[in-house]
């Protein structure tokens, strides 16, 4: 069982990480070049490795939803859905604290180029003749 549980820890993680490492750049990111397409893609490949890899170690579920409803259907045994589904939240859970840095950095670049461009707006603004007069004493007298 402990290497069954293995597989799902490996096989969760490399989903969670391919995918949606992959969705976080192409949504966090502008002209990344994957889009939708590239994130279908790399889901469906990263599913395929894992069920070549270890899929025949496990059975190459991956989520709990997919051992959930197969335990529902009667074609998997309710003794073994608990650790099966515990593996898959370690592994996923360890996929999203990998992914976290990439996820923090991204919303932090997005915040810096979102400042710079409106910091761009005002320099252009403050250059038109007359303005600064105005909002000098703007600041000044208010």
């Amino acid at each position: 069982m402990l290497k069954k549980c293995f597989a799902e820890i490996a096989g969760t993680f490399w989903l969670v990480f391919g995918g949606c490492g992959t969705a976080l750049f192409a949504c966090g990111l502008q002209n990344v070049g994957v889009g939708y397409v590239g994130v279908s893609l790399a889901f469906g490949l990263t599913v395929l490795t894992m069920a070549y890899a270890v899929g025949h170690i496990s059975g190459g579920h991956f989520n709990p939803a997919v051992s959930l409803g197969l335990w529902a259907g009667g074609r998997f045994p309710g003794k073994d859905l608990v650790p099966y589904i515990l593996s898959q939240l370690v592994g996923g859970i360890s996929a999203g604290c990998c992914r976290l840095p990439v996820g923090v950095q991204t919303q932090i670049t997005q915040s810096v180029t979102a400042a710079y461009a409106q910091l761009q707006a005002e320099s252009e603004r403050l250059k038109q003749p007359g303005a600064e007069p105005i909002e000098r004493a703007a600041l000044l007298y208010f």
